[in-house]
């Protein structure tokens, strides 16, 4: 399969091993069923010990696997009727971010999200993901309409931070950013994030202020991504797998420290194994939670909104 990761070799290998020997057994015609038998219950033992003991740096390759559902897949497989929304009426068209209007079982919502291309061009159109100014406005608008009209707002989350170039800082990045989190902290609708993929910095946070933030199990949110974090602290950004391990940046961990409300179980392998599978998951915390928020005032959502955030990074004093 393509896009195998470095510490899913040894399995690939095996796996290759068994293809070899079937074939042998279809050109041959000599049996070695019992070897084939062997090796596949090896290859299960060898597949429970690797994605069942996964490390923090090995979830964020997951999580950065280039055949990782989109926010567009998880559209089209748990929405219907989907209008997507262009531009920010100021500048332009960002396609790193995504979103619009649909249904979720007839009832309308609104949907915004990070988008990541399927191949090298896609990517580039998309800038991987990595949004402009322009994107968060456009993100902001496509909110503002939904509190407008009383329609719940699901953000999915995928970047590996927003982008840093000078165009982007030129046109007030750190401005859309930190207007994107005043507005979504008070709007009277209920706001469920769920990040899908990468989680990095406020390139993340400027669509994540939800009543409920879920993760996927193989994700990571960080202030910072883990080389990044490496190359400013140890002055190596070849570090990376150590800080992913000091940083305490995936679901088990963030889930610990209150930072989430939970985390969405994947496929064997991580959720590009089997998208429907993956959908289906989602969907249920999406129907679940917001059932339980769609009960509550628009004012009890800005309340509760203010009482998830304030609790984060809570000290108490001696």
């Amino acid at each position: 399969m393509a896009g195998e990761l470095p510490f899913e070799k040894p399995l690939v290998e095996l796996r290759e091993r068994i293809k070899e020997l079937r074939r042998f057994t279809e050109e041959k015609g000599i049996d070695v069923s019992e070897e084939v038998m062997r090796l596949e219950q090896k290859a299960k033992e060898l597949a429970e010990q690797i994605y069942g003991n996964l490390t923090p740096w090995q979830r964020v390759q997951l999580a950065r696997h280039p055949e990782r559902p989109t926010t567009l897949d998880y559209i089209r497989l748990i929405f219907t009727d989907f209008l997507e929304v262009h531009g920010d009426r100021v500048f332009g068209d960002d396609q790193a971010i995504v979103g619009g209007i649909a249904k979720l079982d007839g009832r309308p919502v609104t949907i915004v999200g990070h988008q990541k291309g399927k191949d090298t061009k896609d990517n580039i159109r998309r800038n991987f993901g990595m949004a402009h100014p322009e994107g968060y406005r456009k993100a902001l608008r496509i909110m503002e309409q939904a509190n407008k009209f009383g329609r719940p707002i699901i953000s999915f989350i995928n970047t590996a931070g927003a982008y840093p170039g000078k165009a982007a800082e030129e046109r007030g990045q750190s401005e859309a950013i930190a207007r994107n989190l005043r507005q979504m902290a008070n709007f009277g609708v209920p706001i469920i994030c769920i990040v899908i993929g990468e989680g990095g910095s406020g390139g993340a946070l400027a669509i994540g202020v939800g009543n409920r933030v879920w993760m996927l199990e193989n994700s990571y949110y960080s202030v910072i991504a883990p080389e990044s974090a490496a190359a400013i602290l140890w002055r190596d950004a070849g570090l990376g797998m150590r800080a992913a391990e000091t940083m305490k940046i995936t679901a088990p961990d963030l889930l610990e420290l209150g930072v989430i409300d939970g985390i969405i179980p994947e496929p064997f392998g991580g959720a590009h194994r089997d998208l429907q599978k993956q959908a289906e998951n989602v969907k249920k915390v999406i129907v679940e939670q917001l059932e339980q928020l769609s009960q509550m005032a628009p004012e009890e959502l800005i309340q509760d909104r203010y009482e998830k955030f304030k609790k984060i990074g809570a000290y108490a004093t001696l």
